[in-house]
């Protein structure tokens, strides 16, 4: 019990440690990529925060595969390396009894992956699909910016400053185009002040309300010119129609087990995939993990991440197969469990020289005369 403990804390830390960078690099690209729409006014920055922790259990599910199967490597690698390995082998620790520890350490990886996967990544992507659907039905002058023109060419907006108590908008420009008689009419709008009104009895209506400007439509030097100048003047803005939540990635696990959609039960199968794929890849990293102190504990590294990486893209292989109808439903994705299971018991019977027992057990030609 001793030995399991030393061995689980050793791949545990190691995978909490390698999930945490890779979440990082994960999470800065994304900052990257949400701050580049802040700054076109396509999302607000609070919201930007809202939605990267939403996204992060889904982030996590995929990598917890990836660190603990590195971490194995390189804890095992260090094991050998400082003769620990030779130390418990000598003690009467086999390596079928190693592996059962091995298995053990994944079955809590396998449990806390089960937990995100079945969970919690589905209940946080279906709150980051309500907090987009919201974000979706805010207006442009949501996202504007105090002192900075928002838009191009004739479509441009530009605010003073924001009252926050009132909610008013200070000395707000409008250029604008519409079409009228199959003729493009710019038009501007000055106003002192302006408000967004929403009235919710009445279907999520929305109002622009204008307060002391002058509203200029047409060509200037054109009979058409017109120049209205007014107290108060409001203009209805369109509202986006809500769509409904029903992606599978948003759906409980309970839904998709009583759900006859396809492609439901392509991210169900998805799901188990993600906790399935640790056990077997649990015993190829500890086949694959046993290097001679000479040779470094990365020697073998390179053909296990390129294992690993090759079942992870079979398995996104497989799923875009399904989807598109390329693959028949009733293998799914199980076929592929089915060999790197088969193949993980092929390096395991190599790592515990079976084949070489089996050899050395034959008789000799002089023997069997």
């Amino acid at each position: 019990m001793r030995l399991f403990r030393y061995l689980a804390k050793e791949v545990l830390v190691s995978t909490a440690g390698v999930t945490l960078i890779l979440l990082l690099v994960i999470l800065s690209g994304r900052f990257s990529y949400y701050l580049g729409r802040v700054a076109e006014g396509k999302m607000t920055f609070e919201f930007l925060f809202v939605i990267l922790g939403y996204h992060v259990p889904s982030f996590v599910q995929m990598i917890i595969p990836l660190a603990f199967f590195l971490s194995l490597l390189l804890a095992f690698g260090r094991l050998y390396i400082e003769n620990e390995m030779s130390v418990f082998f000598s003690s009467g620790i086999s390596k079928v009894k190693l592996a059962g520890y091995t298995l053990g350490i994944a079955c809590l990886i396998s449990l806390f992956s089960a937990t995100i996967n079945l969970w919690l990544a589905p209940a946080s992507e279906y709150k980051a699909a309500e907090a987009s659907e919201q974000q979706n039905q805010l207006s442009t002058f949501d996202f504007l910016i105090p002192g900075r023109f928002e838009g191009r060419g004739q479509r441009t907006t530009y605010v003073d400053s924001f009252t926050p108590e009132e909610g008013w908008m200070n000395n707000l420009f409008i250029s604008d185009v519409i079409r009228q008689k199959g003729k493009d009419i710019p038009v501007q709008t000055f106003a002192a002040n302006a408000e967004q009104i929403r009235i919710s009895d009445k279907g999520d209506q929305n109002y622009l309300v204008f307060k002391n400007g002058t509203r200029y439509e047409g060509q200037p030097g054109t009979a058409e010119y017109r120049v209205t100048q007014f107290d108060t003047y409001a203009v209805r803005m369109e509202n986006q129609a809500s769509k409904p939540i029903d992606d599978p990635y948003t759906q409980s696990t309970l839904t998709l087990i009583n759900s006859d959609r396809k492609i439901d039960k392509i991210e169900l199968q998805w799901r188990l995939s993600l906790v399935i794929i640790i056990p077997i890849l649990a015993i190829i990293g500890l086949s694959l993990s046993q290097v001679n102190p000479r040779q470094g504990r990365f020697f073998k590294m390179l053909p296990a991440i390129l294992i690993m990486i090759l079942y992870l893209a079979l398995l996104i292989w497989g799923r875009t197969g399904l989807e598109k109808g390329k693959l028949p439903m009733q293998f799914g994705l199980w076929w592929i469990h089915g060999i790197f299971l088969l193949l993980a018991a092929l390096l395991f019977a190599q790592y515990n020289q079976l084949f070489h027992r089996r050899k050395a057990r034959l008789p000799s030609v002089s023997e069997a005369e």
